[in-house]
C-alpha cells in the first residue's frame, strides 16, 4: 500500500526520508500559521521558537508538498523518523490533496499530515495567535539545536516562493523579521 505525507513547513524543503515521488498541491479547510512553539529544534524551553502548524479555516487552502512512499521499509523508516521530528505536534490527520484550484476531486486521498493542536493539555508547546510584530520578534531572536528560528522562516518563504506560492502570513512575518534584524544591526553598530 502506498503512503503519502503532506509537508507545509520544513518538510517542503527538507523531507529527511526516502520517497518515490512528490506532488505540489494544497489541502482545503486549513491555513498555515506560526502558532506552534519549538523547544527542540528552533528554540529552547526557556525561549521557544515558532514554527508553523495548521489551523482549521473554512474556505481557505494551504499549499505544500506531498511525498509518495511506496516501499514498506521506506514507509517504516519515514514514520519512525517523523514521529521523532514532529513529536511536538500532537495530532495526525488524513486529508485530501488537490493540485488544481478548480478540481472537485482530489489528486490523492488519505494523505498523512502532522498538526499542532491548540489544546494546551495535549500540546504544551502551542503558543497561539499573536501580532505579526510579536511573532516576528520571537522568531528573530530564538535559536535552538537546529539553528536560528529565522532560518526556518526564511527557508519556508524561499521554498514557497520557488513553488509560486504566496502565503501572506509567512511573507508579512519574514518582512518584519528583516526589519527587526536590520534595527538590531544598527543598535549593535
Amino acid at each position: 500500500m502506498v503512503m503519502w505525507v503532506f509537508g507545509y513547513g520544513s518538510l517542503i524543503w527538507k523531507p529527511g526520508f526516502n520517497y518515490d515521488d512528490r506532488l505540489f498541491g494544497f489541502i482545503k479547510g486549513y491555513r498555515r500559521v506560526f502558532y506552534q512553539g519549538s523547544t527542540d529544534h528552533r528554540g529552547t524551553p526557556e525561549f521557544p521558537g515558532r514554527t508553523v502548524t495548521l489551523e482549521p479555516a473554512e474556505g481557505e487552502i494551504c499549499w505544500g508538498m506531498a511525498y509518495k512512499i511506496t516501499k514498506e521499509e521506506d514507509q517504516e523508516v519515514a514514520l519512525t523518523y517523523l514521529e521523532v521530528r514532529e513529536k511536538q505536534y500532537d495530532q495526525k490527520a488524513y486529508v485530501d490533496l488537490f493540485t488544481e484550484p478548480a478540481a472537485s476531486a482530489p489528486a490523492v486521498s488519505g494523505v498523512l499530515v502532522y498538526i499542532g493542536s491548540p489544546d494546551k493539555k495535549l500540546n504544551e508547546n502551542y503558543l497561539g495567535p499573536a501580532s505579526v510584530e510579536e511573532i516576528a520578534s520571537q522568531i528573530a531572536h530564538a535559536e535552538g539545536p537546529s539553528g536560528p528560528n529565522r532560518d526556518y522562516l526564511f527557508q519556508l518563504e524561499k521554498a514557497l516562493g520557488l513553488l509560486g506560492c504566496e502565503d501572506k502570513h509567512v511573507i508579512d512575518i519574514a518582512k518584519e523579521v528583516r526589519r527587526i534584524l536590520s534595527e538590531d544591526e544598527v543598535t549593535i553598530s
